[in-house]
């Protein structure tokens, strides 16, 4: 589990074969980045593509933005190299699909260790078939390398032969698997991508159910999706006020020695007070970043 509260509002997916895209991506505005060896990458541009990528992961050219690698999946013949020279370069993570099982998750530590990764080198495991959706709690604790799940909803969509629509009704047992592992283990979880670009009233919809359900933000597929997601997952200036108010006011009953204490008409406990410290704790991570 991480230490520190981290911003992952926007986490977006950049193509490791397009220098220009990586160059760009150093002035967009996502928490994070995922430079993708993977799905945005040909077979016969793997090698080149990854020595681009592990190349603008280390150079430090991102500024405040954790900046992730995500390599080829373990069963194709990419992975191995990926491992390699991401764990060399030492991102802040390394991002792998399709990982199933507690021995996916033991063989990527063991090939990040092996390639000599930093401490700070975490693995953020994608999980997108049933057999995650229905193993995602001993995923999430196989090991404390791994920090974050991200949803691959499009791949858990085609396995379902499920459709996609609006309120997503064919996900949500997947989708709800996945968010009670990460709590239950203490992991990061993000949300899947929005595949329509030209529907910004459709992400904007998506983006409020998945933090409505618990998510901790949304991976993207283009820079359009930036500023929505990040708005949508910042708590708003009432909501501070709120959890300030709540805390100070929990914290004077509990000192007068109050056992029923009310907030805006609400009784409210110690679970009110740590969610109220949650949301305080993400809008400081996020001034910090700013």
């Amino acid at each position: 589990m991480a230490d520190v509260i981290l911003p992952r509002r926007s986490v977006l997916y950049m193509p490791g074969a397009n220098e220009r895209a990586l160059e760009k991506a150093k002035g967009l505005a996502a928490d994070a980045l995922i430079l993708d060896l993977e799905d945005a990458v040909a077979p016969d541009a793997k090698a080149d593509a990854r020595d681009r990528v592990c190349a603008a992961a280390s150079s430090g050219e991102y500024g405040a933005k954790e900046v992730a690698i995500r390599v080829n999946g373990l069963a194709t013949e990419w992975h191995a190299a990926d491992i390699a020279a991401a764990a060399a370069a030492g991102p802040a993570a390394v991002v792998v699909p399709k990982v199933d099982s507690v021995d996916d998750v033991h063989a990527i530590e063991l090939g990040l260790e092996a390639g000599g990764a930093p401490d700070h080198t975490k693995i953020w495991a994608m999980v997108e078939t049933p057999v995650a959706m229905l193993h995602a709690e001993a995923i999430a604790a196989a090991s404390e390398r791994l920090t974050v799940l991200v949803m691959g909803t499009n791949d858990l969509a085609k396995e379902l032969h499920a459709e996609h629509v609006p309120g997503r009704q064919p996900l949500l047992t997947g989708l709800g698997l996945c968010l009670l592992a990460a709590r239950a283990t203490g992991k990061v979880i993000l949300d899947g991508v929005y595949n329509d670009i030209k529907d910004p009233e459709g992400f904007e919809a998506e983006c409020l159910q998945g933090r409505q359900m618990g998510f901790d933000g949304k991976t993207l597929i283009h820079p359009s999706q930036i500023d929505p997601a990040n708005a949508i997952w910042a708590p708003t200036p009432e909501a501070v006020d709120d959890a300030r108010a709540l805390i100070a006011t929990f914290e004077e009953a509990i000192a007068a020695g109050k056992g029923v204490v009310t907030h805006n008409g609400r009784m409210i406990e110690n679970l009110h007070v740590e969610n109220a410290r949650r949301i305080l704790g993400v809008a400081d991570a996020i001034a910090a970043r700013q």
